[in-house]
């Protein structure tokens, strides 16, 4: 445990810099990830079109092929930003399909009959999304959000393998220096993804079970 106390504080940065991917990655996510279920559901041909390819192509591409298209791909295509930046690019990119694949589950919970309804009283179709179906829809889509942010933090270790300094990353050069120390150190990694992961878990079920009581 020597090497994990004496280099407390570089796991405490690393660990800020996961929770920083997470939550920025996690918000650009949920708004693309709306955007793009709001596209699918759309009655404009083109718009579901473009959604279900976007959907499709980023969900089964590796996360490991999206993160290397933004480090290396983007900076040779002219695009100069910091390795953070383009980690959490990539990460939200990832990310969003499963996003709008939550959401758009949630939409389609909702009984058509309401969105008929909104549609006969003269609301537009981003009127009834936003005002009927929406707020109907969250209590639904919250939970598996909640797991989709889950697999977004264990996601964030893969940064780590394209010059972005989380806490994994903190954890291969500790063990560099202090080989001796491997499994104290690994623990410690796992308590980081824990703190966050372990709370996340059980919002999750929590919200699963209030949602039954609710319908």
């Amino acid at each position: 445990m020597d090497a994990v106390i004496e280099n407390f504080p570089r796991f405490i940065d690393g660990f800020l810099l996961t929770l920083q991917l997470l939550v920025v990655s996690g918000i650009g996510a949920f708004i693309i990830g709306t955007i793009v279920a709001a596209m699918r559901i759309s009655p404009i041909p083109a718009f579901r079109i473009f959604a279900t390819a976007y959907t499709e192509l980023v969900r089964n591409t590796p996360l490991v092929l999206v993160l290397f298209f933004c480090a290396f791909v983007l900076p040779y295509l002219g695009v100069r930003l910091d390795y953070i930046v383009l980690a959490t690019i990539g990460l939200t990119v990832y990310t969003s399909p499963f996003v709008a694949e939550a959401v758009r589950s949630g939409v389609n919970g909702v009984a058509i009959g309401q969105a008929e309804a909104a549609r006969a009283i003269g609301l537009t179709f981003g009127q009834t999304l936003g005002n009927v179906v929406l707020p109907q829809a969250v209590r639904m889509v919250v939970p598996p959000l909640v797991n989709v942010v889950i697999a977004l933090t264990k996601n964030t270790s893969v940064a780590s393998g394209f010059a972005v300094v989380e806490i994994v990353a903190t954890s291969r050069q500790i063990i560099q220096l202090r080989g001796d120390e491997v499994i104290p150190i690994l623990l410690a990694v796992a308590v980081f993804y824990l703190i966050i992961t372990i709370p996340l878990g059980q919002y999750a079920g929590y919200l699963e079970r209030k949602v039954a009581v609710l319908r």
